[in-house]
């Protein structure tokens, strides 16, 4: 199966450490300052439309635990931050209106997709919400300024993950003569020039070994 390259692998564990650094960083510091509940949310979210054939569809184990991964972690995100870590969550900064984002994806998704059935339209509404779903985190970070180094690893491995399966479907288009996936690649597109800005900043704060602020 060609589509199983190593850009795949590289971006499926790229996306797995963001998440691990994600929960580390809570963990580590008992808080959840600097993280946006209203992204983590929309995360869950798409993962919960977009595997909902785990129940149906089986690919490979491989496919199926790291669905299962990605479920289990993004809702335990939402708990710790909802719950143990709730006095630390900044909510006064996480304003971003997600349902600005939910339904735009939702009508594109009834509008383009490649099969209208509920699970390709729920697939189809994941892959639009995805591209977009890091912007409440992006806005948060713009109002407070600075980005604490947890943080920013997380969000630039969560971007490495993106960029990792462009150059995967890249890969694929010029060794499957029958792959074509317009609504992923452009939906891929635009989430990685979401992160461009911030991968800007990220590589200064690298290379001047200091500390990441995003301009307000």
């Amino acid at each position: 199966m060609t589509s199983w390259n190593y850009f795949r692998y590289t971006g499926d564990f790229l996306h797995l450490a963001s998440i691990i650094i994600l929960l580390w960083k809570i963990r580590r510091n008992r808080s959840c300052t600097g993280i946006s509940l209203k992204s983590q949310e929309l995360y869950a979210l798409i993962f919960t439309t977009r595997y909902l054939d785990i129940f149906w569809n089986f690919t490979s184990l491989y496919n199926t635990v790291m669905k299962l991964i990605f479920l289990a972690t993004s809702y335990a995100i939402i708990y710790l931050m909802r719950t143990k870590f709730r006095a630390t969550y900044d909510k006064e900064h996480d304003a971003f209106r997600s349902i600005f984002l939910i339904l735009p994806a939702f009508a594109l998704a009834l509008l383009f997709n490649m099969e209208f059935t509920p699970s390709e339209i729920l697939w189809t509404f994941s892959i639009y919400l995805e591209a977009v779903a890091i912007l409440p985190q992006l806005v948060l970070l713009q109002r407070t300024g600075d980005v604490d180094t947890l943080t920013h690893d997380y969000i630039f491995a969560l971007g490495g993950y993106r960029f990792f399966y462009l150059l995967n479907w890249i890969y694929r288009y010029m060794t499957e003569d029958d792959y074509d996936q317009k609504i992923v690649w452009i939906s891929g597109l635009v989430q990685t020039i979401l992160y461009c800005d911030f991968f800007y900043y990220y590589l200064i704060s690298k290379w001047y070994n200091r500390g990441l602020k995003l301009p307000q």
